[in-house]
């Protein structure tokens, strides 16, 4: 019986260091994915806030926003097979090194042509330049897409939506440095400090990654000889195979009507209000919110029901877009940004958490691919039409058309009361599109395939 004991006691104690090795492993990867998501961050918002500060046009913003939305929803599901197909550290040492070289690239445009053809909207040597720069910026979604897999092959069951809470909490805090460090820079050197910085950060990132050791599944490939193909219909049959989860990634992609919006419209609104470091500054102030979002999730997780927790999030986050620009103040608006990033960790930590629960992992990287592809889908369109239909439709109608005769009085006028009218019409049917998901059949049954992989769990036999 001692002996029993003894044997137990020890076999605890290694399970107890291989967990805690593979806690601070993952510990590990998160500081890294940090210096690379502050660099790539960094270089999209200053992208923004450059591109609209030389041109003053929301039509740059919005055309913008939407390129780079088209470009990363048509690459996800490569980037998600090659997630799933390949080592996950490999995989983004591999996505540093792209943006690596994209950087490199936009700089050395950057100093070869004349600075006036870069303050013209119709200018292809502008266009060309931001596109290479959005391409860097998108290389590093490979990580976005490898991250949550490592979750999966790192963490218990029972731990893993606490760990999307530290990834999100990862993410706060690249909001809040880069929103303000984006701002001093775009004031300081333009975008050739930004790029200039970027290439130091990423191969800094790319360095600390190459010394770490993970103890992760290989992957499928290696162990059955599968093709290292996309497989989009293998993706699509194990979406269908679980009731209601091709509905959540639909749901998710007509909610991101709302993300095309805010980038279309959010930094040209701002820069109306303010200076372009008090705008830095406010998001970096509003970023604190993200933090304390996964600090929140990381200690007291998303309840038994996280799908719950994503409808509830939901209905307040579309609330707050249709309120906080009801009047033009900056007050409001740092209000509304602050509970959109506060509520945004958790609805993304919903759903991970739901994937990662109920699709196999050797599939969870094109699945998480081929849902930030549909999810995306929506945005693109939103920005490229909410750009040029607040440029000539929009701000034209609060400015001297009928928009301001009828409501100019109370509501504003001007151009940023023209994005201020959007802002509150997208929120609106946001709501109704929360209330409708929420009461539906397919709603329902996710919940019935969460619980029910969540019994299986707990009643399969310790391995």
């Amino acid at each position: 019986m001692g002996d029993t004991q003894a044997v137990a006691s020890a076999l605890d104690k290694r399970a107890q260091t291989a967990m805690l090795g593979l806690m601070r492993a993952f510990h590990l990867i998160l500081a890294n994915a940090l210096v690379q998501n502050l660099v790539n961050l960094t270089v999209w918002f200053a992208l923004i806030f450059w591109a609209f500060l030389e041109t003053r046009s929301v039509f740059v913003t919005g055309v913008i926003g939407g390129i780079y939305l088209v470009l990363g929803a048509s690459l996800a599901i490569w980037f998600g097979s090659l997630v799933d197909h390949h080592r996950k550290q490999r995989v983004m040492l591999a996505s540093s090194a792209g943006s690596f070289v994209l950087y490199a690239a936009a700089l050395a445009w950057l100093l070869a042509v004349p600075e006036a053809a870069l303050t013209r909207q119709d200018s292809a040597v502008l266009w060309g330049f931001m596109t290479v720069v959005m391409i860097g910026v998108i290389i590093g979604n490979l990580r976005l897409i490898a991250l949550p897999t490592l979750v999966t092959a790192l963490i218990a069951p029972e731990e893993r939506d606490k760990a999307n809470g530290k990834v999100g909490m990862v993410s706060g805090i690249g909001f809040l440095l880069t929103s303000g460090i984006s701002g001093f820079l775009v004031a300081w050197d333009g975008m050739r400090g930004t790029l200039v910085l970027a290439l130091a950060g990423t191969a800094l990132a790319f360095a600390h990654l190459l010394t770490l050791r993970l103890d992760e599944p290989a992957p499928q490939r290696a162990a059955t000889g599968e093709p290292g193909r996309i497989d989009l219909a293998g993706t699509l049959a194990v979406i269908a195979a679980v009731p209601g989860l091709g509905a959540l990634i639909v749901f998710a992609c007509l909610n991101n009507l709302l993300g095309g919006v805010f980038m279309a419209l959010m930094d040209g609104y701002g820069l109306s209000l303010m200076s372009v470091e008090a705008w830095g500054l406010l998001w970096a102030a509003a970023s604190t919110a993200f933090i304390a979002a996964g600090l929140i999730i990381a200690r007291m997780g998303l309840g038994a029901n996280p799908l719950r927790t994503l409808m509830l999030v939901n209905v307040v986050v579309w609330l707050v877009a249709a309120l906080f620009a009801i009047q033009s103040s900056i007050v409001l608006l740092a209000l509304g940004s602050t509970l959109w990033l506060l509520l945004s960790p958790f609805a993304e930590a919903a759903e991970q958490t739901t994937l990662q629960q109920v699709v196999p992992f050797e599939r969870q990287g094109r699945v998480f691919g081929f849902a930030q592809s549909v999810e995306q889908s929506a945005a693109p369109l939103t920005a490229f039409l909410i750009g040029p239909l607040t440029q000539f439709w929009a701000i034209p109608f609060m400015s001297d058309g009928a928009g301001a005769d009828w409501i100019g009085s109370w509501f504003g006028t001007g151009p940023e009361r023209g994005m201020a009218l959007i802002f509150v019409a997208t929120g609106v049917l946001g709501m109704v599109l929360t209330a409708a998901a929420w009461s539906s059949p397919a709603y329902r049954k996710l919940c019935a395939a969460l619980a029910q992989a969540q019994a299986d769990r707990t009643q399969a036999p310790p391995a």
